[in-house]
């Protein structure tokens, strides 16, 4: 398996220490965080393969660290690791997109054969996913689009808007359909995040003259390119 880099988020110091010291001992880097705070701190400069997180933190709690993290990243692993263990507890993590969910206490050795399942699955699965866009390419695994030597990055929203119009290329997506398939609801704040996020791909893409989102009055949108 590959070197993994884990973010360790959890308030009780000594269990935390103990864990960590038992990840490292089986060749894993770990950086540990007291809070959700200094975790959503962290986590850009870590960059980690994993994130393991309690719920019940000061400051930031671990539901929202996790939803703030895929606000950005949809690959990074993310387990929850926590004393909780209602079915509703358990149904929360996996609405904010949580990979896996242990109730405290387990083994450790529990943890690294989770860990080893599902890294393996990752190594074995996951293929690029890129997509001819005008004169540009459009890496959606990497939320990446590159126009000749230029190369701009884009969040996992954008990246999920932009697929589903390049997958109806040419033809109207209603805002409907949008909402529903990345915020999934139609609310009106997420309406209104729709806008925000079509302007900021719009520009993305202006290097290219070759591609347009265009606005279809009271139905969506249609990409062109």
């Amino acid at each position: 398996m590959k070197h993994l880099k884990i973010l360790f988020a959890d308030d009780d110091l000594k269990y935390a220490l103990i864990l960590k010291r038992f990840l490292e001992a089986e060749g894993y880097e770990v950086f540990y965080a007291g809070n959700g705070r200094i975790a959503l701190e962290q986590y850009p400069e870590v960059k980690p393969d994993l994130v393991l997180l309690d719920i019940n933190m000061p400051e930031v709690n671990g539901y929202e660290v996790a939803r703030q993290i895929r606000e950005h990243d949809r690959h990074v692993l993310i387990f929850f690791l926590t004393d909780r263990s209602d079915k509703t507890d358990r149904l929360e993590g996996f609405k904010v997109r949580a990979n896996d969910y242990l109730a405290k206490p387990f083994y450790p050795e529990e943890l690294i054969a989770r860990i080893q399942e599902r890294f393996g699955e990752v190594e074995d699965t996951v293929d690029k996913e890129v997509y001819p866009l005008g004169h540009t390419t459009f890496d959606y695994t990497n939320n990446e689009l590159r126009t000749q030597a230029n190369k701009v990055m884009i969040t996992s929203r954008q990246a999920e808007i932009l697929r589903m119009l390049i997958k109806n290329r040419d033809s109207v997506v209603s805002r409907e359909q949008l909402l529903e398939h990345v915020w999934g609801d139609t609310s009106y704040a997420n309406s209104l995040a729709l806008n925000v996020q079509i302007t900021y791909l719009r520009k993305a893409l202006k290097g290219d003259s070759s591609v347009k989102i265009e606005s279809v009055m009271k139905k969506g949108y249609v990409l062109r390119g």
